[in-house]
């Protein structure tokens, strides 16, 4: 991969700087940043999701800053201007493990400077990093804010005689016959079905953060009752597709109209395009890297370490009331409020927002932050 250079700065909020830092655990990270004058403010990190960016905070940066934050945004390895990450499917794929990912956030706290952050904040796939960011390193990592993805602990190991059902054996079987979107994200073939998706990068994109969005009538999620095939069908497509479709065939018939597309304020053309750019560049399999770490057996085992370990630090969990990614792991939501986070402040759904919480209702999201940040940091 090329270097890449800073962003402009007309994409970003007048008060947020877009710029490198060098020798982070082997990358070189870009990152968008505000707030870093006056030195000694409190210090917020904020880590996206798939298939995002930096960029998919600048709704809420700017405020934070105002705030008086400092406000840190990284693109994550394997995504937008950060570089020094292996791109082959059947590469270094041991350094998207959760951990080294962790080890990503310490570095780039330690390259700025600093010894801490006063709260990590995440979603999506950055959610599990944060969450294990602040289970592993508590001095590090003081307070943790988790969006759309339920935290429920590191694995458990093993009982000895017992086996799990195998779910993807069982979603095959069904009369629909169906398959878990994680494990097409672990394909040879999902990067490039994605990225050369007969529709077009631009359609893709549209027509998949639609989909997951609130804006899709179609999104009204509910407690799941059991890891099952029966009930994991009951989610849309996006998360158990159709066993013979890609990525790209499964989101195209939900393609947003012209007019959708035009009143859609919380994603306009000209922010997707800057995604278009950014995954057209880099691809996906950077991020999907992630999902394949997800099923290995080695970082289960690393993982298992830590089995039983509560989050202790303070936190909070957001998320948008029409998001399936509350409900799709059954149990999860719970576990994580009755047991996982043993000082969770606040548990927010936002009313009129789907999976992209921050984006698309950032002013929520904002209010829901300053709140928590302001007991968590400010105490």
């Amino acid at each position: 991969m090329s270097q890449f250079t800073e962003l402009d700065a007309n994409k970003l909020p007048y008060n947020t700087r877009s710029r490198f830092v060098d020798g982070v655990n082997g990358l070189r990270m870009h990152i968008l940043e505000g707030g870093y004058d006056p030195p000694n403010q409190p210090r917020v990190l904020l880590l996206h999701g798939f298939p995002e960016l930096a960029y998919s905070w600048r709704k809420v940066m700017a405020p934070l800053i105002e705030a008086g934050f400092h406000v840190i945004a990284p693109d994550q390895r394997g995504y937008g201007r950060t570089t020094g990450w292996d791109a082959d499917y059947d590469g270094d794929l041991a350094s998207f493990r959760i951990l080294n990912l962790v080890r990503d956030t310490l570095e780039l706290i330690l390259a700025l400077g600093h010894s801490s952050v006063d709260a990590v904040v995440s979603h999506d796939f950055g959610s599990p990093v944060a969450a294990y960011c602040a289970l592993t390193k508590p001095d590090v990592f003081r307070s943790v804010v988790l969006m759309s993805a339920p935290f429920e602990g590191p694995p458990a190991f093993p009982v000895a005689g017992s086996t799990e059902p195998d779910i993807d054996e069982m979603l095959t079987t069904l009369k629909r016959p169906r398959k878990h979107y994680q494990r097409y994200y672990c394909t040879r073939s999902a990067d490039m079905d994605m990225r050369n998706c007969s529709q077009g990068l631009a359609d893709f994109l549209r027509a998949y953060f639609h989909y997951k969005s609130a804006d899709w009538a179609g999104n009204n999620p509910h407690p799941l009752r059991a890891w099952s095939a029966e009930e994991l069908a009951k989610m849309p497509s996006y998360y158990i597709m159709d066993l013979d479709l890609g990525m790209a065939e499964t989101v195209s018939p939900n393609m947003p109209s012209e007019d959708e597309i035009a009143s859609c304020s919380w994603l306009t053309e000209e922010e997707l395009q800057f995604y278009v750019q950014e995954f057209s560049r880099t691809g996906f399999q950077g991020g999907l890297q992630w999902y394949r770490c997800s099923f290995s057996s080695e970082q289960s085992k690393e993982l298992q370490v830590y089995s039983g370990r509560t989050i202790d630090v303070p936190s909070c969990f957001i998320a948008g009331n029409k998001d399936w990614g509350v409900y799709q792991v059954p149990g999860a939501f719970e576990k994580m409020q009755d047991y996982t986070c043993t000082q969770m402040i606040s548990c927010e759904l936002v009313p009129g927002a789907g999976h992209w919480v921050q984006q698309e209702q950032p002013e929520a999201v904002v209010k829901l932050l300053e709140h928590f940040l302001s007991s968590a940091v400010r105490q």
